[in-house]
């Protein structure tokens, strides 16, 4: 499995959301491959994604995806992580 986490530049928020997503899905037992990428490179970097991890705002920046879109309100609250991953990914 493949998640994507997403911010508008790439490099310090979806950095965060990477490392919560993966510690999360350590929690729930889950593999995936986890990587950080920016709303501009996201048709490359998601193209064969099953969940994007993203904020509110980011959400229409997305467009048209086959992946399943993950709001995540709090990016250093795990358990909001770890739910919403579980639902995505169950």
């Amino acid at each position: 499995m493949k998640i994507v986490a997403i911010c508008g530049a790439g490099v310090g928020t979806s950095a965060i959301l990477k490392l919560n997503a993966e510690r999360a899905l350590e929690r729930l037992d889950i593999e995936a491959d986890v990587a950080a990428s920016d709303v501009a490179s996201l048709a490359q970097s998601a193209a064969d994604a099953q969940v994007i991890l993203t904020s509110p705002e980011l959400v229409k920046a997305i467009g048209t995806t086959n992946a399943d879109v993950v709001v995540i309100d709090n990016y250093f609250d795990l358990d909001e992580i770890a739910a919403k991953l579980e639902v995505a990914v169950g």
